[in-house]
């Protein structure tokens, strides 16, 4: 089928193919794509408000059994700069936090070979004891492994997190939800088949989450495309993702250092195609972590409604050399200075008092 019309159907409100947004994916009409992307997201979120958070990423430990290929922060237990946060420590950066207008904490960390399921439900009701804060935590890889650990099931493990205080799941740990990347880049972690086991588990037990895709290392378009239509096919069963987040791999500091990742042209591209594709999901956020905040502001023409969290504090990505920091009002500024509107929001989307 031509591009056109393929863009006119996604843009009337029909449902594409798989192989007719490989063909999106595959095409070199950016513009065009952009402008198809902007009218979907129209259609989707009117109008011209842009939504951020403020929050804070507190990685609790480095400390991890998979050693990923394509991540700079993780250590051995015992290595040099492995560390384990205590809770005083945790504590210090939620009340940060909150003095600086935050609504909203995600912890992630590896995957601890020493912490089970009493330690992450002792933490959050501490959490929750002492602070107002939405917790938006544990990625589905730390929760399989949690559950591992724990000699539990995946709901009954969900159902204690939630019952402790935990809020909302974080999408990391998709990466590209094709078990061949997976097998190159993340051997030792869950296949694409748990992640979304985890994901559905948690919709279930009455938890929302995003989704996420890193990209730009060694996956196919095709297998992009792949990855978005597994997220769309779990979110026409449970509904339960708020955002779709798609961020481009950052090789410095990994070994995969040598490998080149993805212009902000394919970034474009891949966030473009991300709006029209899937249908069931309706926010869209760009990545200025990754991408650097000019290429997140036309952004915003493509597809994206919303710029994600102000990062108090971000260690992960930091690790791979990428070190984009921002306060709230520079934010507001970015968001005004390409043609939007500014909306804090929270981590269920909903709106935060201004």
């Amino acid at each position: 089928m031509p591009l056109d019309r393929i863009i006119d159907r996604a843009v009337r409100g029909e449902r594409i193919s798989e192989a007719e947004a490989v063909a999106l994916m595959e095409s070199h009409e950016l513009l065009e794509l952009g402008r198809a992307a902007d009218a979907v997201r129209e259609r989707k979120v009117p109008g011209d408000a842009v939504t951020f958070v403020v929050d804070r990423n507190i990685n609790y430990t480095n400390i991890c059994i998979t050693g990923c290929d394509f991540c700079a922060f993780h250590r051995r237990q015992g290595a040099e700069g492995a560390y384990l946060l205590d809770r005083d420590e945790i504590f210090a950066k939620i009340e940060e936090t909150i003095e600086l207008g935050g609504t909203g904490i995600m912890m992630q960390g590896g995957l601890h070979p020493r912490l089970d399921i009493d330690y992450y439900c002792d933490l959050l009701a501490a959490i929750k004891e002492r602070y107002q804060i939405h917790v938006h935590s544990f990625s589905p890889p730390e929760v399989s492994h949690i559950a591992r650990r724990s000699r539990l099931p995946l709901d009954e493990t969900l159902v204690r997190l939630r019952e402790a205080g935990l809020d909302s799941l974080p999408g990391g740990g998709a990466e590209i939800l094709v078990d061949r990347v997976r097998a190159e880049v993340s051997p030792k972690k869950i296949g694409a088949d748990e992640w979304l086991a985890v994901m559905e588990a948690a919709h279930q037990c009455g938890l929302r989450s995003t989704a996420t895709m890193m990209f730009g290392s060694v996956e196919t378009r095709a297998e992009r495309i792949e990855h978005m239509r597994r997220v769309r096919e779990l979110q026409d069963r449970t509904g339960g993702f708020t955002a779709f987040i798609p961020w481009s791999f950052q090789p410095a500091n990994t070994p995969m250092e040598a490998t080149a990742t993805a212009s902000g042209l394919d970034y474009l591209t891949t966030l473009a195609v991300s709006r029209v594709y899937l249908d069931n999901v309706d926010n869209i956020q760009a990545s200025w972590v990754t991408q650097g905040l000019k290429v997140a502001q036309v952004a915003l023409s493509f597809g994206a409604n919303d710029l994600g969290s102000t990062m108090i504090e971000e260690n992960v990505v930091a690790a791979a050399g990428v070190t984009y920091r921002i306060s709230r009002d520079e934010l507001v500024r970015a968001i005004e200075a390409a043609g939007k509107r500014a909306v804090q929001r929270r981590h269920d989307y909903s709106l935060a008092a201004s």
